[in-house]
Formats: structure tokens, sequence, C-alpha cells
């Protein structure tokens, strides 16, 4: 395994996972240095306008508890309009829409590519936030301009008080234990279910989130039943050939739930069809409904003739999942988007390289002509693109 370059200053990647991940938050000083924010406030209000992305306006009113929320996409009066502070703007996917924004996703890479959800940038304006609130997942909160306080505290679930009658989930009597001001380049990890408030203390305050999905039980069993449901005909029942009479017939024997729990089980113990399911559960785009194909089709002869000329440079689709599962004899099974491709050989290099870097070279010389098919494939279903 090769070591990890560490965005926690002199805490190891390994260290992180040990001690901080999904157990306790962890603040660190100036651990983007140099960073220059690829979004700025005027791009990001303008991606808030945009029909396709994800954005929302929080607003605190003049009195105590008072919010409103406001979902995009927006336009320049919507702006015009704010008051001059207590505002938030946030934008989700940032990633998916601003290629270079994706840099910043690449230093966690540590964490699985199926664990990642998105990148969302919020600006806010002075006394701008959310409100004490928690969250489901684990996220990496990096300051790029302003200053934000950060109070942290306390485990919170769904049997935790908060204000009903609140637009957005507001944590009533929050009391913090820790308070931090983050400046450019800090950052701070809040693990799933820890209390936090974030409120500007400038008036351009700038946030990066980089968020980690978590599915829930619930949609783990819905997806994996639905996913083996569909493939099982109508002669597969229960079965039981060794029935015996019963004392009485209203009684459910031991027997027969065992008999219940064994078809559940013959379904969880074939790793073929789990992995399978898996893969393609956790690599569904977090926006299915976006076209990210390309306008005219390539061919196979096409990108030959276009390698004959030189070497190509592909990228991933910023919005696109890439994940794969080692199978027996050498072959891979590679999840591209909610789709599974099965390979073989050479193929394999490419579709784990594909899985590892964001951008991958390739030339004539390199790449069957399986591995060529696989990348026309993901060419035209807008999963990598060239450059």
């Amino acid at each position: 395994m090769t070591e990890q370059p560490s965005p926690f200053g002199d805490i190891s990647v390994e260290t992180f996972l040990q001690e901080y991940w999904q157990k306790k938050p962890l603040l660190i000083r100036n651990a983007f240095p140099d960073l220059e924010a690829p979004v700025g406030a005027d791009e990001l209000a303008g991606l808030a306008c945009e029909e396709d992305v994800e954005a929302r306006l929080v607003i605190q009113g003049p009195e105590e508890g008072q919010w409103e929320l406001k979902h995009g996409p927006f336009n320049e009066d919507t702006f015009a309009a704010l008051p001059e502070d207590n505002w938030t703007l946030l934008v989700q996917a940032v990633d998916h829409w601003v290629p270079e924004a994706n840099e910043i996703v690449e230093q966690f890479r540590f964490i699985p590519n199926w664990r990642y959800d998105d990148l969302m940038v919020s600006f806010a304006s002075q006394g701008g936030g959310v409100g004490p609130h928690y969250d489901n997942y684990d996220v990496f909160l990096i300051q790029t301009q302003g200053k934000r306080r950060w109070e942290v505290g306390g485990f919170f679930d769904q049997n935790s008080p908060r204000r009903p009658d609140m637009p957005v989930m507001i944590i009533p009597d929050w009391e913090a234990e820790n308070t931090w001001v983050l400046e450019p380049g800090d950052m701070l990890y809040i693990p799933p279910q820890v209390g936090h408030n974030g409120v500007s203390e400038s008036d351009d305050c700038m946030t990066y989130s980089v968020g980690f999905r978590a599915p829930s039980h619930a949609e783990i069993l819905r997806s994996f039943t639905d996913f083996v449901g569909e493939k099982l005909t109508s002669e597969s029942r229960y079965t039981d050939p060794d029935l015996k009479l019963q004392d009485n017939p209203g009684q459910i024997e031991a027997e027969s739930l065992q008999q219940v729990r064994d078809i559940f089980n013959q379904y969880l113990n074939d790793d073929a069809q789990l992995s399978k399911w898996l893969g393609e559960f956790v690599t569904d785009p977090k926006y299915p409904d976006l076209d990210q194909a390309p306008e005219d089709e390539i061919a196979l002869e096409q990108l030959q003739e276009t390698l004959a000329d030189g070497d190509l440079l592909l990228s991933r689709n910023e919005g696109s999942r890439f994940s794969f599962f080692q199978l027996p004899e050498n072959q891979v099974r590679l999840f591209v988007d909610g789709e599974s491709f099965l390979c073989k050989g050479s193929t394999c290099t490419l579709a784990t390289s594909l899985c590892q870097n964001p951008n991958i070279v390739i030339n004539q010389g390199d790449w069957s002509e399986e591995a060529l098919k696989l990348l026309v494939q993901l060419l035209n279903q807008g999963s990598v693109y060239c450059e």
C-alpha cells in the first residue's frame, strides 16, 4: 500500500482514520496554505442561477429564531433583494460544474470513491449561517476566504429535540463544547451526528464542504431486494416438502422462520450478485436525470484513428462515479454511473487506472481492442471525456 499524503499536518492519514474518522472532530490550522479557490462569490452566484444546479439561500430574520429558506434557481433580483447581513448561499456539487474544483476533492481520495458525495460551497455575509444542526454524513470544512466561527458539541440523532416550526433543522438550547474561528486555509472535520453551528465573522465568508455519503439501512435493503426481485421468476417460491402436522394451524413454527432466513441467505451469500448490486448502487450518479452523453456518438474506428495520430488525455467526468470489484481469475468488474462492465486482461488495468486517477493518457500501443471498446462506451455515456 502506498503512503497517502496527509492534509492533516503532523497527523498521518492512518492516524486520522484510526482516531478521528467517525469518532471525533479535528481542527487543522493552515491545512491548505496555498489554496486558490477555483470559485469566487460572483461565479457561485452565477451557478445558483442555473436551472440544473441545486442551490439554497438561508436568511436569518431580524428577530431571534426567525429563518427563511429559498430554493434555486435564483436570478439577479433575488440577490439584489438580500439584506446586508445574516444570509448564506449554498450551492451543491460545485465540482460537477467547475472542473478545477475537483482538485480539492482529490486531496481526500484516501476515502473510497463510492463514499464520496460532493463539494458544496457556501458564501455568507456577516452573521450568516444555517443554525445549529447535525448531519448524517462526514464533512471536511475548508475555509477559503473570510472568517467563520464554528461551534461544535455533542452527538444528536432523530430523537434529539429540534425546532419543528423552522424551515431548516435547528437544535434548540444549543450549547457548544468547542469554539474555533477558521481563517483561509484552515480545515475542520465533523463526524456524522456531531452538532455544529457555523457563523460568518466577515462579509466575504466562503467555505468549501467536502461531504461523504452513507446510505441508510432502509436505502440499502430496498435497493438490494429490488435488484434481486427483478431477476426472479414466479417459480422462485417458498417450499416446505418436510411439512409436519401442527397442534395449532395458526402457529408460525421456528422451522418456517428458518426457511425464510435461508431464502435471504441464499442471495446474501452470493458474492457475485451482492458485489454487482453494491457497485451499481453506490456509483449511481447524484443527478441521474442529467444527460452527460456527447451530441455525436464515437465509433471504435474513430478512436483508433485518433490514437494513430498521437496520445489522448482522458478525464473522468467530474459528476461521474467510478469503482471496481476484484473478481477471481484476474477479472475486474468496473462500475461507472450505475452501470457495470466485466473486464479481463489489459482491460482490467484500464479499469483500475480510471478508478485511481482523474486523468490518464491513452496511446495506441498500450491497450487491446477490448479496452478501447470499453473506452468508447464510457465516452458515449459521458463518463469520460477528451481534453
